[in-house]
């Protein structure tokens, strides 16, 4: 009788050691399970708004950030190049940016001269770099004049080497392009004449 007793208990030692080892693979498992839920930090920071300094760009410039993962190119215009939008203005398909591509143009950007800059701020043009037709990236063409592949009446802009899109220094698509639309003016709000933050503004996130 105290062997049977002596198997019985080491029977029931070994099935709630089971249960017990059992119970924590599943607790882990679960846990695993619902962290792939939960966002990490980097993607978090990944999708958060990017706070960008541009002292260092100078009129005629452009520097490209990374916001979500897309290029966002901020430029500083020239008086020149500014003046050239009215030239481009009959040019390109849709002038008054009503069309969108993924992101509407902000009411910031949106003024007489359809320049696309944030009011006070109407020199510099943010953008992001992607062309609406199969998402290129546009290279920047900023000296004027004829050049391969663009016309000889050039002001300055931008061209996607994929299938020929040009876009003048606002950002919009001139006629008879594959592109659809214009490019994108992601939400941005100067923190100060310097500090540009993409992808949020008074309104919320984009």
């Amino acid at each position: 009788m105290n062997n049977e007793k002596q198997i019985d208990s080491g029977r029931r030692g070994l099935l709630v050691a089971t249960c017990a080892a059992g119970g924590v693979a599943g607790l882990a498992t679960a846990m695993a399970f619902v962290s792939t839920f939960q966002p990490s930090e980097r993607a978090k920071a990944a999708g958060a708004p990017l706070e960008t300094d541009i002292s260092s760009i100078r009129p005629g410039e452009m520097k490209v950030f990374e916001w979500r993962s897309k290029p966002v190119w901020i430029m500083k215009r020239t008086p020149e190049q500014m003046k050239g939008l009215e030239h481009t203005a009959s040019e390109v398909a849709d002038p008054d940016s009503l069309k969108s591509y993924n992101m509407d143009l902000p009411d910031y950007c949106k003024n007489k001269a359809n320049n696309r800059g944030h009011v006070g701020h109407e020199e510099t043009l943010v953008l992001v770099g992607i062309c609406p037709h199969l998402g290129c990236s546009p290279s920047s063409k900023f000296t004027p004049g004829a050049q391969a592949l663009l016309p000889n009446d050039w002001e300055g802009g931008f061209l996607c080497p994929c299938h020929g899109s040009t876009f003048d220094l606002a950002g919009r698509v001139f006629k008879n392009k594959p592109a659809p639309n214009n490019l994108d003016v992601p939400r941005h709000m100067y923190l100060s004449d310097n500090k540009i933050l993409i992808g949020k503004d008074e309104k919320g996130e984009t």
